[in-house]
């Protein structure tokens, strides 16, 4: 019996309800990680006042912002986040300097995700050392990348430098000193200034800690619910993208990871999706390891999606943060992957680790465990010790 045709349009026009509901729900999300960055960044106003650098002096060490950096995006799995609340932070007063060092290390942690992904493959010893390269080469290539900035910023400040001039060119001459009207503060003001009032019958510094609890806990749900809506609505075309980019060369490959990951707006699940591809063998470590350099770059854009937020005489640093995220992860694939001395290093390093780790899987937990906490745990620990001195 032949179906009527106004029977067959009705589960299309449901599913493209269900689509429509589902961006708009994006579009929410999207405006509660921007009103969560605003309540960030008042509230540690609200808290510290004038001493914000005063209190982040235990910062001024460079190892100490890495390894916050480290540890806070190993534990959240979200460079996203961390990053995002980094840049409420310095909208509050935290000196740019001090930052960098976090965003560095938040490029770090967020790696861990695929290390745990490729666990999974633990019980085929060929699939795991596949899987477990294609995890650790993002890892490698951080690290290097880290290694090489690292002391460069230290010594001449090339990405505060680059990130303050680009800041102020897309800024333009405006006045700081006073809150100039743009639509996206105009949206988030009411929000924001609801939640300071409803703050308000704690004394201070109490009002300041709680908006910063509270800014942190929005911009964590938005940032996990998008991601998982943003799998749901782009995945499928994702993967299509990635099928049709990886075989044509690593610049292709490159653009792949920025466009998907500012699809589904999670570096970590850009990269996750290249787990199972890389067990199975549909690719191989050299086509996979350019498609997470541009995972790397593609999710800077929530840090600077999260900077919007910010009017007025902070809006220029918090740009700025946003903008180092930007130029480390950009410079990095230029000089890392653009030299080819340094190119092969992290895939070399990689299929090295994971062909001990297919050997004894303990090596893969040590690893996991030691680069992401203990090690870093370790260099805090020294650094306080001898600043301490």
């Amino acid at each position: 019996m032949n179906t009527h045709p106004a029977e067959s349009s009705l589960p299309e026009a449901t599913s493209r309800r269900k689509t429509f509901f589902l961006w708009l729900l994006v579009l929410v999300l999207v405006y509660i990680l921007i009103l969560g960055v605003g309540v960030i960044s008042r509230g540690f106003r609200a808290a510290v006042g004038d001493e914000a650098e005063q209190l982040f002096a235990f910062a001024n060490n460079p190892f100490v912002g890495l390894v916050v950096g480290i540890i806070s995006t190993s534990l959240v799995q979200s460079s996203s986040t961390t990053t995002s609340i980094i840049v409420g932070l310095v909208a509050g007063g935290l000196p740019v300097r001090i930052a960098i060092p976090m965003i560095m290390g938040s490029n770090i942690g967020t790696s861990i995700t695929n290390g745990i992904v490729s666990l999974s493959y633990v019980g085929s010893k060929e699939e795991f050392k596949k899987a477990f390269a294609a995890s650790t080469v993002l890892d490698l290539f951080n690290l290097i990348a880290t290694l090489i900035f690292f002391p460069l910023e230290i010594l001449f400040h090339p990405l505060e430098s680059l990130s303050t001039a680009s800041a102020g060119f897309f800024l333009g001459d405006r006045d700081w000193s006073v809150d100039e009207f743009d639509l996206v503060g105009a949206m988030v003001r009411p929000a924001r200034d609801l939640i300071r009032s409803a703050t308000g019958f704690l004394p201070e510094p109490f009002n300041g800690i709680l908006q910063i609890i509270i800014g942190t806990s929005l911009i964590f749900l938005s940032v996990y619910l998008m991601g998982k809506l943003l799998k749901q609505l782009m995945v499928g075309r994702a993967k299509d993208i990635l099928h049709t980019a990886l075989g044509k060369g690593p610049i292709a490959g490159i653009l792949a990871g920025i466009f998907i990951t500012i699809l589904v707006q999670s570096s970590s699940v850009t990269t996750s999706l290249m787990i199972p591809l890389a067990g199975s063998g549909v690719f191989g470590l050299n086509v996979i390891y350019p498609f997470t350099l541009g995972a790397n770059i593609g999710t800077t854009v929530t840090s600077l999606l999260a900077a919007t937020s910010v009017t007025g005489e902070r809006a220029l640093p918090a740009l700025e943060i946003a903008k180092v995220h930007l130029f480390f992860n950009l410079l990095g694939v230029l000089l890392v992957f653009g030299l080819p001395f340094l190119r092969p290093l992290p895939v070399i390093g990689a299929e090295r680790l994971a062909t001990a780790a297919s050997e004894n899987k303990l090596i893969a937990l040590v690893y996991l465990v030691g680069v992401f906490f203990v090690i870093p745990l370790i260099l805090l620990g020294l650094s306080i010790l001898l600043q301490g001195q």
